[in-house]
């Protein structure tokens, strides 16, 4: 290296690369710059130059050299970092130092100057975060550091969901994914199959999949919002679950069946429950994010937002080095953020491990005309974006579908049954005609810590259809009750005569509304009525009873994954 090469360098002054000192009165700050160059991109040091660019050099002598060499044993761990001098000629007997870092020959590994970990914002040199930095050192040692091989001293074997235990293993069996003889094993024995056990003591990766009560763990969160229009403003729903992965897996299934438009398709007895946006790219992704999130952190969490165009689904991480936003849709191997907690789910088949994933959910929605999702990260949080189809898009599609299903004459459209369970791997398979029957082994219920809180206003819907607080209470109290709907339309054969009936504006308004499948809160909202009794009798029921709208879940009136869809144009 000459003087050239160094003018070269510095010409586009000082840059997240490259740092100047005047003099080597400013050696601590330079060394913790080349700290921080190891931690970010790399980058040049030169002792010589001012900040405007002046080549002045400075004098050089062997305690000069020692004194640097001594500063940069204080970098851990350690580090060759060979020191140029290069004459000034402009300067008789003044020489520029110069020193390069290549931070990817060093690693991942987390560098430290005097006990203190620096990393490059720009031009600026700062101190690490402790969060990035612990981050650091899991991920170049991975099997000491990981999170999810910690044993803490608070975890317990009583803690875990034995009955889960046994019950994701039987299914893993039951795929092929583990030996028959594990039917036979113990709780703790699989548990140890798993590599969830260290030194005898419960791994963090078994409280993950299987803990009762996560109190300890507040990082098993999943925050699940549905907003309206296509920004974070305005909410019209905004829940919280906590638990397992199990847990979370049903809870933020059950919120995109409540929040997204439903198709159905009756084959024989039962009905294959369809999505605007395919079930199965929706569960992987929701799967890749519980699965893959960065679990250290006790502000962690998974969340899914649903707008009026598009779903996303986010968890705290990042994306492995190996991959970026651009390469992820192409073949790639799996690079598992958990491994311990990815190798566990392969065994229970509810995760494949040859990164084929990603194609599965780009493959997904291609089949029925929507885009490709997109992935995002800002370095805290990766996402995945679904888009949801057009409402005209969607009506085209599936209203005859719509129709035909949840017609009067339909003689099967009373024996179809909600489905309550969303865990299994193959209960939504569109290949599987029986899924109505499949039970998973590994939950019972599906639960969000805000379903069931006294401000909901689905909450007395949810738990009691015969509550005296019911918002549909009244309407199935006396059949023969004057002012039941109903009752007029089984006595008064005329009632689902639409030419029979004149509707008011708001009435027109909500028919007009439902060409796709809507909540009854939506299409309160819509009209812009309170969320009440006798305005879901007024708006709601009465058109469903003079045969305007009808039921999507007709056998279960007062299921909150109620919809309601427009039957009839207006007269």
């Amino acid at each position: 290296m000459d003087i050239n090469d160094i003018k070269r360098i510095i010409a586009n002054d000082e840059n997240r690369v490259l740092e100047l000192k005047k003099t080597t009165g400013e050696l601590v700050k330079g060394v913790q710059t080349l700290c921080a160059f190891l931690n970010t991109d790399g980058g040049w040091l030169f002792f010589g130059i001012t900040p405007k660019l002046e080549v002045i050099g400075k004098d050089v002598t062997d305690s000069t050299q020692r004194e640097i060499a001594h500063e940069i044993t204080k970098i851990e761990p350690a580090v060759n970092l060979p020191i140029e001098i290069v004459d000034v000629p402009e300067h008789q007997g003044r020489c520029v130092i110069g020193i390069h870092c290549d931070a990817a020959k060093f690693g991942d590994a987390p560098y430290t100057y005097d006990g203190r970990a620096y990393y490059k914002v720009e031009s600026t040199t700062k101190l690490m975060p402790r969060s990035m930095f612990e981050e650091r050192l899991r991920r170049s040692n991975p099997n000491r550091f990981a999170w999810e091989s910690q044993t803490p001293d608070y975890l317990h074997y009583e803690d875990l969901d034995e009955s889960r235990i046994k019950g994701a293993a039987s299914y893993g069996v039951d795929k092929g994914r583990m030996p028959a003889s594990a039917m036979s094993e113990s709780a703790w024995s699989l548990l140890d199959k798993m590599a969830m056990i260290g030194d005898g003591k419960i791994k963090n990766a078994a409280a993950a999949l299987f803990i009762k009560r996560p109190s300890a763990y507040p990082q098993f969160l999943l925050r699940l919002a549905r907003f309206r229009g296509t920004e974070k403003k305005a909410f019209i729903d905004n829940a919280r679950a906590k638990g397992n992965f199990f847990e979370l897996l049903d809870a933020g299934m059950s919120f995109m069946f409540k929040h997204l438009s439903q198709s159905g398709v009756v084959k024989g007895l039962r009905r294959e429950e369809q999505l605007e946006i395919p079930v199965e790219a929706l569960r992987e992704a929701l799967i890749n994010a519980l699965c893959h999130r960065l679990l250290d952190s006790p502000s962690g969490s998974v969340g899914i937002s649903i707008f009026d165009d598009r779903v996303e689904i986010e968890n705290t991480g990042h994306l492995p080095n190996e991959l970026t936003v651009e390469t992820i849709k192409l073949p790639h191997r799996s690079y598992p953020q958990n491994p311990i907690i990815a190798d566990a789910l392969y065994m229970t088949a509810f995760l494949e491990s040859w990164g084929t994933g990603v194609s599965r959910m780009v493959d997904a929605c291609k089949s029925v005309g929507l885009p490709e999702p997109e992935y995002g990260t800002d370095g805290a949080f990766v996402w995945i974006t679904f888009k949801r189809p057009s409402p005209d898009t969607y009506l085209d599609t599936n209203l005859d579908t719509y129709l035909d299903t949840y017609s009067d004459t339909n003689p099967d459209n009373q024996s179809v049954t909600s489905p309550n369970t969303f865990h299994n791997p193959d209960t939504y398979s569109d290949t599987n005609p029986d899924y109505q029957d499949v039970t998973s082994p590994v939950s019972n219920s599906v639960s969000y810590s805000d379903t069931y809180s006294d401000t909901n206003p689905d909450y007395q819907s949810v738990t009691s259809p015969y509550s005296d607080t019911n918002l549909d209470y009244q309407t199935v109290t006396s059949p023969y009750s004057n002012t039941n709907p109903d009752y007029q339309r089984v006595t008064n054969p005329n009632a689902n005569d639409n030419t029979k009936m004149s509707l008011s504006d708001r009435q027109k308004e909500v028919v007009a509304y439902c060409i796709i499948p809507r909540s009854s809160r939506e299409i309160l909202e819509h009209i812009d009525v309170t969320y009440h009794n006798r305005n879901i009798m007024r708006f709601i029921h009465t058109l469903v009873n003079a045969g305007y709208l009808v039921r999507t879940i007709p056998d279960s009136p007062y299921s909150p994954l109620q919809k309601y869809v427009a039957k009839r144009k207006i007269m």
